[in-house]
Order: C-alpha cells, then structure tokens, then sequence
C-alpha cells in the first residue's frame, strides 16, 4: 500500500491551512496573478483572497507581493516567506510519509494502519463517540448528502452532511473517515431497535456499563466489533428503562447530530 501524509496547519483563532490553500499559493506564484492562480485551481477569486488572507493571518506576515493592475496589468509574486513555507510544508509532509512507511511493518496483522494510530494518538475531540469506519454509500442531491458509515462488520451509522462539506472532504465510497457523535444526542431504548421512530440511527446492543448520579446517568452501550456507543441520559430515564450491564438497549441519533472527520 502506497502511503501519503496530509499535513494540516492549524493556529489560535485562524482557520486551518492544508495541502488545497498550499497548491494555491503555488498556483499563484507559478500564473503570476491571483486570478490566473485561482482559476488554475478551480476556485473563485473571493475563494481565493479569503484562502490568501487566511494563510496571512496564520502565519502573521505577508506570503505574497502583490502588484496594482496598469499597462502591463497587475499580478503577485511570492515573499521569500511564501517560498520557504511551501519548501517546509512539503518537506513535512515527505517525512511524516517516511514515518508512517517505517511504521507499517510493526503493524502487519492488527488491521490497524498507521494512519489509524497517528490519528488515535493525535486527535483531540469534545465528541464522547468517535468511531472509526469506511464510507459504504452516498445519495446525494445540489444541497446535501446522506452518508452512510460502517463502523462494525455490519454497523451502518448515516450522517447527513452539506453538499460543500462532502466535496470538501473528499468523501467517496470506500474513504476512512472517523464518525463523532456527541453523548448527549444519543437517546436510549430498551430492548431492540423495533421502536418506531424517525430518527435514521437506530443501533442495538448490550449495556457494558451505566453510572448514575443523582441526576444523570452515562451508558455505554457495547454494538460488536470492540465498538461502543456512549449516551448521557437522565438518571430517571436510566432506572425507568432498567439499565444495567448485560441488558438489551438500542442507541438513537438523528443523522443530522453525525460529524464526519478524516485524518
């Protein structure tokens, strides 16, 4: 298996920089004009200030000079800042890919890849679920997309995400993608998932722990596959149900409450 490492940047109150703004950059300096870069890449010219000033503020100087249009037309080249920012951002990218190649034979036979562990170790989430899995099927119209996850043999959980966002990470069928799912959205139902509900998430399994307090209660409800699903419910909600480890339950969330994430 051939393996690429994706490097994004992220800094205090600015958006995120990755290898698309980058190859922007590049567009830019390589065209000669902002317009032409953006055109090179496919994106707008707003898109493409608004990826500029963001790259700007992230690093808290100037990557580009620019040049106000006349005869011979405006244009921008980049600042020796702009220039050793990509040199770096590539040379990262090449050596977490060594990384992740050097690590690969340690992790032959445990169907965790290394991309798996990088992200297990590294990402960091309020999310109480996260859940690794393969998209396994998209419908989608010019507004939004109904993604469907498998997250255990047999598993499914359907998030519904905007058109914007499925194109802009890139999800297809067959792309690893982490499912994070808050605690709170998940609503709990005894026994199996015959209860008749519009919620597109119903998932059965067995109660592997629920701890109460006077007026909560955390269930983590175990669906195979080393899998869990953990629920933050009223205390009440808990005794009335009768949770307790061992006893059938079904997890609910509406697909809307699914975020989709990739490494």
């Amino acid at each position: 298996m051939s393996l690429e490492a994706h490097v994004t940047l992220h800094g205090l109150d600015a958006p995120s920089v990755g290898r698309d703004r980058i190859q922007l950059l590049e567009a830019v300096a390589r065209e000669g004009s902002i317009t032409a870069g953006a055109r090179a890449v496919g994106i707008t010219y707003k898109a493409a200030w608004d990826a500029l000033d963001a790259m700007a503020n992230l690093f808290g100087q100037p990557l580009l000079l620019k040049r106000a249009g006349g005869k011979a037309g405006g244009g921008a080249t980049l600042t020796g800042t702009g220039l050793r920012l990509i040199d770096a951002f590539h040379r990262m990218e090449a050596e977490m890919a060594r990384v992740l190649r050097a690590l690969e034979p340690e992790l032959a036979g445990t169907d965790v890849t290394p991309l798996d562990l990088m992200a297990g170790l590294l990402m960091k989430t309020s999310a109480r679920n996260a859940l690794r899995g393969v998209v396994t099927n998209i419908i989608s119209d010019e507004v939004s997309a109904d993604v469907s996850v498998e997250v255990s043999p047999g598993i499914i959980v359907h998030a519904l995400v905007t058109a914007g966002s499925l194109r802009d990470l890139g999800l297809v069928a067959g792309r690893r993608v982490v499912v994070l799912i808050k605690a709170s959205f998940v609503m709990i139902a005894s026994g199996d998932c015959t209860t008749r509900i519009s919620a597109q998430n119903k998932i059965s399994g067995r109660v592997s722990r629920c701890e109460t307090s006077a007026t909560s209660a955390e269930v983590s409800l175990d669906i195979g596959g080393g899998k869990s699903l953990v629920a933050a419910i009223t205390a009440q909600g808990a005794r009335d149900l009768g949770l307790k480890p061992g006893t059938s339950a079904c997890a609910i969330f509406d697909a809307s409450y699914v975020i989709l994430a990739i490494d």
